[in-house]
């Protein structure tokens, strides 16, 4: 298998799904022709059974096989929105790291990305309205996975003065953020925006 299959098929694992366009930006951007020539890729994944397509989005998305999702699961656009954001980085800077939807255990927060972009970042991509009491929730575990102190031993952490990720919450939305939290939450509707007015969100 070719080194840009293996990289594709790395990517579909490693985001759950991505557009065809996602797939030209993050293998194809500096191809002559990128889209014929990441049309031709994808069939022959497919045509190997190591991707398979859902059509009822546009343009079509492609996970490996056999798929993590569901073709009418209704997470595909949020993963979309996920790749959306890596590409928003990416623009500026590429990550050191990005990962989706990382595990911290029960009872802890469920951030949809953990990046070190420069720094350690928690971003929750939430494009629908969510009720104050889900935030509070969020902000809990948030502050429980603060205190136990878990973060200390991850690979990215600063041994000399460890430091907890910054939260970044993408949202079209004003989000009340309680006093008192030990750490910075900024709020944004893009990265993009952040960058340009980065002022940490309050209540």
């Amino acid at each position: 298998m070719r080194a840009r299959d293996r990289a594709i098929l790395r990517d579909l694992e490693r985001f759950r799904c991505l557009s065809r366009d996602d797939v030209i930006k993050l293998h194809f951007s500096g191809v002559r022709d990128g889209v014929n020539a990441a049309n031709r890729v994808l069939r022959r994944l497919r045509d190997r059974g190591e991707i398979e397509v859902i059509t009822s989005q546009v343009p079509y998305v492609y996970a490996v096989k056999p798929s993590p999702i569901k073709r009418d699961s209704q997470k595909i656009p949020h993963y979309l929105e996920i790749v959306a954001v890596y590409h928003q980085m990416a623009q500026l800077r590429k990550p050191d790291v990005f990962v989706p939807e990382p595990k911290y255990g029960k009872g802890l927060p469920e951030p949809d990305i953990f990046a070190h972009w420069g720094k350690p970042l928690f971003i929750e991509v939430q494009r629908n309205q969510f009720t104050p009491s889900v935030w509070t929730d969020k902000f809990a575990r948030y502050r429980t996975l603060y205190h136990r102190g878990d973060l200390l031993r991850e690979s990215w952490q600063n041994k000399v003065a460890p430091v907890f990720p910054w939260l970044i919450i993408l949202t079209d939305y004003r989000i009340p953020v309680p006093d008192g939290l030990p750490f910075l939450v900024f709020q944004s509707k893009t990265i993009t925006d952040l960058i340009s007015n980065k002022k940490p969100g309050t209540a």
